[in-house]
C-alpha cells in the first residue's frame, strides 16, 4: 500500500548522486559513536552547500565581467577565483568529512557567509573598482543566510560586512591617499549600512511567514491524513475507500489494466466480542489490520468499511494471483492473528474475491464482492470464494 507520503519520500530520493554521496560520506564517517550521523541529513546539507556555491561561481561571472572591461587585473581576477576555490573545497572537506557535525551550526551556513565577506573584502582593498560588486552580493549572501541565520547572527554577518567594508576602504587610503576613492567609497558604506539592517529585519520577517505556513501545511496534512484514517486500525476508512474504488476503476477503463476487489469479514466477531470484551475485540481488529497491510503490495489499498468488514484493492493484477494474496491473508489470520492478538481462540476471516468487468459500475463491482464473501461465510467460513463473473451473480 502506498500513499501520499510515500510517494512524496520516493519522489525526494531521486537524485542521482545521492549513491555516491552516501558511498563518499561513509568513506569518511568517524567511527566514534558520538559523531555518528544520519545519511539523509547529511545529504540535505551536502545539497544545500551546492545551492550555496552558486553565489561565488556568480561572483566569479561578475569578476569576470569586469576583467574583459578593463576594470580588474588579471592577477586580482587569478587570486580571487583561487580563494574561492580553496574556500568552496575547504567547506566541501567539511561536509563531506563530517566535521561540520561538532560545529553549532552544522549547515556552516554562518562560517560560509563571513568567508565570502572575507574574500570580496580583499578583492575591494587590491582592487577598488569591485565596489560595484560589493552591496549586491552582500545582499544576496545576506538572503541567503536569512533562513537558516537566527536574527542576531544574521546582525553579526551584517556588521562583518560593514567592517569588512570600511576597513578596505581605510586600509586602501592609508597607501594611495586618494581622498575621492575614499569618499566614495565611505557613501557605499553608508548606503549599506542604511540598507542592510532594514533588509535583515524584512528577511526575519519573511522567514517567521515561512515558517508559520510550513507549521500550517504541516497541520493541514495532518488533519487530511487523520480524515481518511480509520481511528481504531490506523487503515483507510470507508469514504477513502469508496473514493479510491472509483479512481480505480476509471483508472483501470482507461488503461486497461486488471482490477481485483476483496471483502474480508472476521468469523464470529460478536462472539468474540461477547466472551472476551470489547478492547480484546478492538485488539483483535488492530492486528489484523496489521498483519493485513504487511501481506499486500505497495500499490494495494486496505481498509476499513464497517464494523469487522475490511475491503482490498488489488490494481494490475490478475484473479489467480490476486487469490493467491487474498488467501494468504486468510492463512496468516488462522494461524497467527489469536496468539498475536492474545485471545484465547482461532480467529478466521471469510473473504469474497471478484475482479472488474470493464464498463460496470462500482456498485456492481462491490456487490459481486459481497456476494462472494456471503457465500464464503454460509460455505462454513474460514475460506476465499471467487466469483468470476456476471451471469455467477444470477
Amino acid at each position: 500500500m502506498q500513499d501520499s507520503k510515500d510517494m512524496r519520500t520516493a519522489s525526494s530520493n531521486r537524485w542521482p548522486s545521492s549513491a555516491a554521496l552516501l558511498w563518499v560520506m561513509h568513506l569518511f564517517q568517524p567511527n566514534d559513536d558520538d559523531h555518528r550521523h544520519d545519511d539523509s541529513r547529511q545529504l540535505q546539507r551536502i545539497r544545500r552547500y551546492g545551492r550555496a556555491c552558486l553565489i561565488p561561481c556568480a561572483y566569479v561571472l561578475a569578476l569576470l565581467a569586469l576583467l574583459l572591461t578593463g576594470q580588474l587585473a588579471w592577477s586580482v581576477f587569478l587570486q580571487a577565483c583561487t580563494l574561492l576555490l580553496f574556500g568552496c573545497g575547504a567547506f566541501a572537506l567539511c561536509l563531506f568529512s563530517g566535521l561540520n557535525l561538532r560545529a553549532p551550526d552544522k549547515t556552516l551556513t554562518a562560517p560560509m557567509a563571513v568567508s565570502m565577506l572575507a574574500m570580496m573584502s580583499w578583492t575591494l582593498f587590491v582592487a577598488p573598482g569591485t565596489l560595484v560588486l560589493f552591496g549586491p552580493f552582500a545582499l544576496l549572501i545576506t538572503m541567503a543566510s536569512a533562513f537558516r541565520l537566527r536574527e542576531k547572527t544574521l546582525f553579526a554577518v551584517v556588521l562583518f560586512a560593514l567592517a569588512g567594508n570600511i576597513f578596505s576602504q581605510l586600509l586602501y587610503f592609508s597607501i594611495t591617499h586618494d581622498t575621492a576613492i575614499l569618499m566614495a567609497g565611505l557613501s557605499h558604506c553608508s548606503a549599506l549600512a542604511i540598507t542592510l539592517p532594514g533588509f535583515v529585519m524584512l528577511a526575519t520577517r519573511v522567514r517567521r511567514l515561512y515558517r508559520s505556513l510550513y507549521m500550517v501545511s504541516v497541520k493541514m496534512e495532518n488533519i487530511e491524513e487523520h480524515a481518511r484514517r480509520d481511528e481504531l486500525t490506523g487503515s483507510f476508512n470507508r469514504r477513502y475507500m469508496m473514493a479510491a474504488l472509483q479512481q480505480q476503476k476509471h483508472l483501470a477503463d482507461s488503461t486497461d489494466q486488471e482490477l481485483c476487489l476483496a471483502v474480508i469479514d472476521l468469523d464470529h466477531f460478536k462472539r468474540i466480542n461477547d466472551e472476551i470484551g470489547h478492547l480484546a475485540g478492538d485488539e483483535v481488529l488492530r492486528t489484523f489490520a496489521k498483519l493485513a497491510q504487511h501481506s499486500v503490495r505497495r500499490e494495494d489499498v486496505f481498509g476499513r468499511y464497517g464494523g469487522e468488514e475490511f475491503l482490498l484493492l488489488l490494481p494490475g493484477i490478475a484473479l489467480q494471483s490476486a487469490f493467491s494474496t487474498v488467501e494468504r491473508i486468510r492463512a496468516m489470520t488462522e494461524n497467527r492473528l489469536g496468539i498475536i492478538a492474545k485471545v484465547e481462540r482461532k480467529v478466521t476471516v471469510s473473504i469474497g474475491l471478484t475482479q472488474y468487468i470493464p464498463g460496470e459500475s462500482v456498485l456492481d463491482l462491490f456487490a459481486r464482492a459481497d456476494m462472494a464473501m456471503y457465500l464464503a461465510k454460509t460455505s462454513g467460513r474460514n475460506q476465499v470464494v471467487l466469483q468470476e463473473a456476471v451471469e455467477q451473480r444470477d
